[in-house]
């Protein structure tokens, strides 16, 4: 099985902690690369080359950024010694959410991993979670997670769609872990309609939805409820799933509630989201 090239975004808390046990739990079964990142949010203008020399246009003073440099890089160094050194360890200058994603895409990355402190009520609206607007605008998965799952075992994986018309997504993601830790995927979609009058014609769909993406040990499951969001939460006090799975159009932000980015800040699940075009 190839290497699964993970990107760590660290502000050095305790989630960002989160996100590494998560990885490491991944690397049971799978052989991982791990790349910590570290972004200084600085203006455009403070720029830093290759060697780590700062440059600012004046008005920012140079020592001041030079020092948070050195206290950054002596943290990634401790990360690097603490786990080991098979880790890579990076920094970058710039806006935090922007650089995380820049970097992501130039390291070729399969997957971001990123520990949240979630966000709710008036916080959610205006900016939500550095976790949730990178989920908004990768290209490339994101696995989120808000507590520590050291103890997790990863047998079953809830893939949250909507069935209705069958579609090849790329899941290699999902894919990898269903074949590293021989765990079952469930297909669930919500519907604030019949169940019963919906299933003969939803199991005819996640039937078709399977062979399209190669799928073979899998659940499906229609449930009723108010929209996706109780949906998944509720679901899940019933079944109890590993991890949650679900695609976005990467449309949130004030004026669009997305249920994809609510998950990401409310629920206390390892959380892989993916775009769908």
């Amino acid at each position: 099985m190839s290497e699964l090239n993970v990107v760590i975004p660290t502000d050095f808390s305790v989630q960002a902690d989160y996100a590494y046990i998560m990885v490491k739990k991944l690397e049971e079964k799978i052989s991982v690369k791990v790349q910590f990142l570290h972004i200084i949010q600085v203006p455009d203008t403070v720029t830093m080359d290759n060697n780590g020399n700062i440059t600012t246009c004046g008005d920012i003073d140079v020592k001041y950024i030079e020092t948070q440099r050195d206290i950054a890089l002596n943290k990634l160094n401790y990360l690097k010694a603490l786990y080991g050194n098979h880790v890579e360890v990076h920094l970058r200058l710039g806006k935090v959410t922007d650089g995380i994603l820049q970097f992501a895409q130039e390291a070729k990355a399969d997957i971001i991993a990123m520990g949240t402190k979630g966000a709710f009520g008036w916080k959610e609206k205006i900016s939500g979670s550095e976790t949730q607007v990178v989920a908004r605008k990768s290209p490339i998965p994101v696995l989120s997670l808000m507590c520590d799952r050291s103890d997790l075992q990863i047998k079953n994986i809830l893939l949250v769609h909507d069935f209705r018309k069958p579609e090849k997504l790329d899941l290699s993601i999902m894919q990898k872990l269903m074949s590293a830790f021989s765990c079952t995927l469930h297909l669930l979609q919500i519907t604030s309609g019949n169940p019963d009058e919906e299933k003969p014609v939803f199991e005819q769909n996640t039937t078709e939805f399977a062979q399209q993406n190669g799928i073979t040990n899998y659940q499906s499951h229609l449930l009723k409820d108010t929209d996706v969001e109780n949906g998944v939460i509720h679901f899940n006090q019933m079944h109890d799933m590993d991890i949650v799975c679900i695609g976005t159009h990467g449309k949130g932000g004030l004026l669009h509630s997305s249920a994809t980015e609510k998950l990401v800040n409310h629920l206390f699940k390892p959380m892989i989201t993916f775009h769908i075009n």
